[in-house]
């Protein structure tokens, strides 16, 4: 079974940023930053790639409305949106949510960083993407 559907169903006990009739944010566990938010369909589906145009956008919808308050709540100078699509992006549970991680300075506890690599050639990537 699905941690996050038995969190909707009220079968494990969570701290509820939001509800409505699909949607379900609450608190993540643990909290690293103050207000990191995570925010599902109450529908299960395993990733945004899985998940209907509606679910998606009324997560999404959700989680601009909430990360506006928590910034501003919280005092944080920004925030990351994320969605971490499948094990190799990230993703430990296979139920769709949106991170809402307030940020405060550089010195805060999470980081997103890009290593360097090989520079791809535009053309070639192109060339993939557009192949049918």
């Amino acid at each position: 079974m699905c941690i996050f559907c038995d969190i909707i169903d009220h079968k494990i006990p969570s701290s509820v940023v939001y509800e409505d009739d699909d949607v379900l944010a609450i608190l993540n566990v643990p909290q690293r930053l103050c207000g990191h938010t995570l925010v599902m369909p109450k529908k299960h589906m395993a990733n945004i790639l899985e998940a209907d145009e509606e679910t998606v956008v009324k997560c999404i919808k959700i989680a601009r409305q909430l990360a506006g308050t928590i910034v501003a709540k919280t005092g944080a100078a920004g925030c990351n949106i994320l969605n971490n699509c499948g094990s190799a992006a990230g993703q430990s549970v296979d139920h769709l949510h949106f991170h809402i991680i307030p940020r405060f300075d550089d010195s805060d506890p999470v980081t997103i960083d890009f290593q360097p690599a090989p520079e791809l050639d535009l053309d070639e990537v192109m060339k993939t993407l557009k192949a049918e």
